[in-house]
């Protein structure tokens, strides 16, 4: 088997990582990314009409966040590993392989946004609404991607969801001598052929959808604009903090064995615990004032 799920009873024979259109290889990771962003654009354009906006305004948001989240992903990636890609510059633009941080794109569709809503003039906040509904099942898809493209595992492990990996499959420097030491010390009959791992991808998929099921149920109750972001914040913040403390291919900040990725999830929830808070007060405050103009 090229990947196994092992008490699952879940087989992959040969694992194919790309189609081939012409002789021209276009690589399932790719494939998968496009799937997600084109969910999340129609998820968060029929919220949009729903609530009133139409949908032509998230398309139009749509043609400048996506190629610049890319971007954005590319360049969070290249940064915090900054120590190969000086040595391989032209690496840089080789994005077949993989290398998109998912941070990278989620600080650029901020930026992207609030350069938008100025632009547009329009409130930022219900459009932030939509928008990261369809950002997390974009995030929920795309990390799907990971699986062909046998990355974004954790450590060793024998748990249910357990998955092996046959070694040539899996760049090498994804494979700490901890890993290893694990492998020898539990399956040394396999170890020199396969990996067996957390499927981080998996975890974080599973979380991703679940924060969104929660946002959608919640939509209607919101107490006010702007605060499916915040949850968004914390839910996807809380899952990535506790899931990246698993992976082997951590980004690291810089001269420092701190998980990057760890630290700016922990930002996201302090951040978006405080603004609910802020945000209900003020919303507790209104109701109030609104019940005391009545009587």
């Amino acid at each position: 088997m090229d990947i196994e799920f092992v008490h699952l009873g879940i087989q992959i024979e040969n694992l194919k990582r790309y189609i081939s259109v012409f002789g021209f290889h276009i690589m399932f990771y790719g494939i998968i990314i496009g799937i997600g962003i084109l969910a999340g654009i129609t998820l968060a354009a029929k919220l949009s009409k729903m609530e009133g906006m139409g949908e032509e305004i998230i398309y139009d948001l749509a043609l400048f966040e996506v190629p610049l989240c890319i971007i954005g992903a590319r360049i969070y990636y290249v940064v915090f590993e900054w120590e190969y890609y000086s040595a391989h510059p032209l690496e840089i633009f080789n994005l077949r392989q993989g290398g998109l941080a998912i941070y990278g794109a989620v600080i650029m569709s901020m930026i992207v946004l609030a350069v938008f809503v100025k632009v547009k003039k329009i409130s930022p906040w219900q459009l932030a609404d939509f928008g990261v509904c369809g950002l997390i099942l974009g995030q929920a898809i795309g990390r799907w991607g990971n699986f062909f493209n046998c990355e974004a595992f954790g450590g060793y492990t024998d748990s249910l969801f357990a998955m092996r990996i046959r070694r040539s499959l899996v760049n090498p420097s994804m494979i700490p001598e901890s890993l290893d030491a694990a492998m020898e010390a539990n399956l040394p009959e396999i170890a020199a052929e396969y990996i067996q791992v957390h499927p981080t991808f998996l975890y974080e998929s599973v979380w991703n959808l679940c924060v969104l099921a929660f946002m959608l149920i919640y939509r209607k109750h919101r107490a006010f604009k702007g605060e499916l972001l915040w949850i968004y914040f914390v839910g996807y913040g809380l899952g990535r903090f506790f899931i990246e403390g698993l992976r082997t291919d951590q980004l690291k900040l810089w001269h420092t064995d701190l998980a990057v990725s760890q630290l700016l999830s922990a930002v996201l929830v302090l951040v978006g615990i405080a603004a609910l808070a802020v945000g209900h007060a003020r919303a507790r405050a209104g109701a109030k004032e609104r019940t005391e103009s009545q009587d």
